[in-house]
């Protein structure tokens, strides 16, 4: 193993390091409680590390930002090796795994939600993941239900995302494992609705 690639492994780890550092922060402090130095800090390295990486505190919350989205990629991400109709299943179940619903992570995406409301730049950042999300999410359903269009397929995981925000939100107040499983057969009643039945999904979406 040559050295340079070594020192590209060290660079990547202490990027990561630096970029979880300041999500921990966020998740318990909000952006009040994140500053170069704290985040330095929190990840064990030298403040010059942080500045060496980002520029501002302002390029380390953006480059935190799509570290989150690259993360919700994951749960809609494709998998050649199941069925459609599976990968879809899986997906929708992904979001109630064990490491989101923790009080760390549903704290982390109130933070996120917060900023994205109160800082232009930053609810751009936000916008754009939410559309790369629900079109991972409409591919999914457009390959288990190829009969439906494009728009209905993001039309029905505009809803899903409803729910599944829901889902997270109440998490925080301690719901019971059955109502996270009601809320993910309700997104996939909305998901695996018929083509052509759209009152069937907006009637699951509606807990009818």
């Amino acid at each position: 193993m040559g050295t340079t690639t070594v020192n590209n492994g060290e660079q990547i780890d202490r990027q990561s390091r630096i970029l979880e550092a300041a999500l921990d922060l966020l998740s318990r402090h909000g952006i009040s409680g994140v500053s170069m130095r704290a985040v330095a800090r929190e990840a064990g390295v030298a403040l010059g590390l942080v500045n060496y990486y980002y520029d501002d505190k302002t390029s380390l919350i953006r480059a935190a930002l799509r570290r989150v989205d690259e993360h919700d990629l994951l749960l809609v991400a494709q998998d050649p090796s199941s069925p459609p109709d599976e990968q879809l299943r899986k997906s929708l179940r992904r979001v109630a795994g064990a490491d989101l619903l923790t009080t760390r992570y549903l704290s982390l995406r109130l933070h996120l939600w917060a900023l994205a409301q109160a800082d232009e730049d930053y609810a751009q950042i936000n916008a754009a993941a939410f559309d790369r999300y629900i079109d991972g999410l409409a591919a999914l359903v457009s390959n288990a239900l190829p009969g439906l269009s494009w728009e209905e397929c993001r039309a029905r995981s505009s809803d899903i995302v409803v729910i599944q925000n829901g889902m997270w939100l109440t998490s925080l107040l301690g719901v019971d494992k059955e109502s996270i499983q009601r809320s993910i057969a309700r997104t996939e009643q909305i998901a695996f609705a018929p083509p052509g039945d759209a009152s069937s999904s907006r009637d699951a979406f509606q807990g009818q």
